[in-house]
């Protein structure tokens, strides 16, 4: 590997933005789902622009409450239109400030239901290229909606994560469950690494689950993101990674 794009997901009111973007490559926005409204997603693109940072939308399920990592039960065509919706919302304050949106990356409980589920991959996918077939989708390594996506026609960004441990099926350990979320700086260094020079990951239960990375997230609403963000460009840049946002084909 001699190039992999480093993104964070941004916008959502952690106060961390300005440092952590300096760092990453794509920056996934949240677009009102979740966080977000419309002088934040500005504010946010504005910063990414200053840091020739591509720009991603971070749609979700509706649900502030619960910063949207919880699943809800609502339809393919709710999530394609709600989909649709937020994307659409961040497209056309890129529009306005002289850019164009790069990527698209279902948030939370949204994403995981997307990375199993192939009728919700398929709505996602289905209103990302109704938005414009340009667009890249991001989505779990190996997943439903990389799937789906691909079925679709769209360019896609395979997914690996920093800070997040996985279970033997290849998905992300579930949120509040034993050693779901990597706290330790130096574990999460480990889990890079080998899946960087292995193209592995060890799973809870040991096995080795081979990922392939196009793209690697550090998730922006930690207390410590800032400090992992710099680490983790430290530790990318030592192995002779270039980071780069991939690039759209059409």
């Amino acid at each position: 590997m001699t190039q992999l794009d480093f993104n964070c997901d941004l916008g959502e009111g952690c106060g961390n933005d300005a440092a952590i973007v300096p760092l990453v490559s794509s920056a996934s926005i949240a677009c009102g789902g979740h966080a977000g409204d419309a002088a934040s997603m500005r504010d946010t693109v504005a910063l990414c622009l200053r840091h020739d940072v591509a720009i991603g939308a971070h749609p979700s399920f509706e649900d502030r409450e619960h910063f949207g990592r919880r699943e809800l039960a609502i339809g393919s065509e709710a999530i394609r239109a709600l989909v649709k919706r937020q994307v659409a919302a961040l497209a056309s304050i890129c529009a306005q400030l002289g850019t164009r949106l790069n990527h698209v990356k279902p948030h939370g409980a949204l994403y995981n239901v997307a990375a199993r589920d192939r009728a919700i991959a398929d709505a996602i996918a289905t209103a990302v290229r109704e938005i414009d077939p340009s667009l890249i989708l991001f989505g779990l390594s190996g997943s439903s909606l990389i799937e789906s996506g691909r079925a679709q026609g769209l360019q896609v960004a395979n997914e690996v994560f920093a800070e997040r441990a996985y279970d033997a099926d290849g998905r992300l350990a579930p949120r509040g469950t034993p050693g779901a979320v990597i706290d330790d700086l130096d574990a999460s260094l480990a889990q890079v690494r080998l899946l960087l020079r292995d193209g592995v990951a060890v799973a809870r239960d040991g096995s080795r689950i081979p990922l392939h990375a196009d793209t690697l997230c550090l998730h922006g609403d930690r207390s410590d993101a800032v400090a992992f963000a710099g680490a983790l460009r430290h530790a990318l840049e030592s192995e002779g990674i270039r980071v780069h946002a991939p690039e759209r084909a059409l």
